[in-house]
């Protein structure tokens, strides 16, 4: 059996790794516990209602700060508060 090169050095920074590396990986599922396999490959099921359009908007810095540090679901409250803008503020 011929001595592979450790995958990580004293510095504990991990090499680049070979075409011969990967012939001695195991699958995920292999090494994995059965639970966390199954979380990890979760497929999303098909949607309820319409999907977000991802887009690209400008926000000046502390407008942007100030609502990112009420924390995680900033994104969605945006939506929601210029959901009701939008109903506040009809077209036309």
């Amino acid at each position: 059996m011929n001595a592979r090169a450790p995958l990580i050095d004293d510095d504990g920074e991990v090499r680049e790794l070979t075409a011969e590396d990967f012939k001695h990986f195991k699958p995920a599922r292999e090494v994995l516990g059965a639970e966390l396999y199954a979380m990890l490959t979760k497929q999303r099921g098909p949607q309820k209602a319409a999907l977000k359009v991802p887009t690209t908007i400008r926000f000046d810095a502390d407008v942007l700060a100030a609502v990112k540090a009420t924390g995680k679901g900033w994104q969605t409250r945006v939506n929601d508060a210029m959901r009701e803008w939008v109903r506040s503020h009809p077209v036309g």
